[in-house]
């Protein structure tokens, strides 16, 4: 029994000290709430949108630390559905960031075989914002590096919404059956159909919460909350939460 304790105990040592980033548990999808832009921009004495735009030079430096780590799929929460209550000069200066973005970063991504996408409701989105998102959908399709995917003007609950009503006009028109609606006829009716669910996620700026972001995809994620603002994460803490990913035993509700 003594025995048995102290190799308990020994395990459990050794499982505490920090470890260094294996190439070969990398999470296949990394999806990211970026929190705290206003808070940063507050404490500073700055106005908001100073914090939105050093947010956006966060999310260049996580992109490539992300590429650079082996991650395949990076989704980026940048706009929710709710987003629209904010006052209208800051939703403006937001709906402006896209294209300031990708003017200035999308040759480098290209250049790192990043492909762009978007997921999110494009009706709602203002022309100019789509059209920088749509141009670098085009001009990185064939890229086949990481998959920077932008949650923009995106909601999960209307997203499921959504999916339901797409499946029961597939059952009205009989192109289905009831009995064969399982979970994977939802997840084809997603936005992010295609991808792989987020294996991580992290959320920055000390909130604990979801906020309406992937609920259906992150049934199974682990989850990584800081303290850190937005503006101020960096490789090294994309690194940390790496790290605790891969001392993490994910048994999907079964026992290991």
């Amino acid at each position: 029994m003594i025995k048995r304790f102290q190799a308990w105990l020994q395990q459990k040592e050794q499982s505490s000290k920090p470890q260094e980033l294996t190439r070969d548990n990398v999470p296949e999808h990394v999806a990211i709430i970026m929190d705290g832009n206003g808070r940063w921009a507050k404490h500073r004495g700055l106005p908001r949108v100073a914090g939105h735009h050093n947010g956006m030079k966060a999310v260049k430096r996580v992109t490539i630390a992300a590429n650079d780590m082996g991650i395949k799929v990076l989704t980026m929460y940048v706009f929710s559905t709710e987003n629209w209550k904010r006052p209208k000069d800051e939703v403006d200066f937001l709906m402006k960031l896209p294209q300031e973005f990708l003017a200035i970063e999308l040759d480098e991504l290209i250049e790192k075989n990043v492909q762009v996408r978007m997921m999110g409701y494009r009706e709602d989105l203002p022309e100019h914002t789509l059209r920088a998102l749509e141009e670098a959908e085009r001009k990185t399709k064939h890229n086949t590096g990481l998959i920077l995917n932008f949650a923009l003007n995106y909601g999960s609950q209307r997203e499921i919404v959504e999916s339901v009503r797409h499946i029961a006009r597939e059952v009205e028109a009989g192109r289905l059956n009831v009995d064969d609606i399982e979970e994977a006829t939802i997840h084809s009716h997603l936005l992010s159909n295609g991808l792989p669910d987020p294996d991580l996620l992290i959320r920055t700026s000390g909130e604990l919460r979801l906020s309406n972001f992937m609920l259906w995809q992150l049934a199974y994620s682990e989850l990584w909350f800081t303290d850190i603002y937005w503006p101020d994460f960096n490789e090294q803490h994309l690194r940390e939460a790496v790290i605790e990913y891969q001392r993490r035993s994910r048994r999907y509700g079964g026992l290991q």
